[in-house]
């Protein structure tokens, strides 16, 4: 599927985003089970917040990483991310 870089981006309400001190790592929890993450796939979606988009995410993310050039990386997480069910389009 592909983002519109405009749309605003929800994480799941079917989906739990948490920090796991015991593997010092966020995971996403769900019913069937749970997905670790590193630390940049956490930082994205923390942002899908239902106001940022995929062009807020990626702008904020190369200033906090100091990197430019992130869209494309950051569109392709979220495009598995959307298909997966871990996040949704808001409107």
């Amino acid at each position: 599927m592909s983002l519109d870089p405009k749309t605003p981006l929800l994480f799941s309400p079917c989906h739990r985003l948490q920090w796991e001190e015991s593997q010092q790592k966020y995971v996403i929890l769900y019913p069937e089970g749970l997905v670790e993450l590193n630390h940049t796939s956490a930082d994205i979606l923390k942002l899908c917040d239902g106001h940022h988009t995929l062009e807020t995410i990626a702008a904020e993310l190369e200033r906090k990483y100091q990197t430019p050039g992130l869209i494309e990386d950051i569109r392709e997480f979220l495009e598995i991310a959307l298909d997966n069910g871990w996040i949704q389009t808001k409107g």
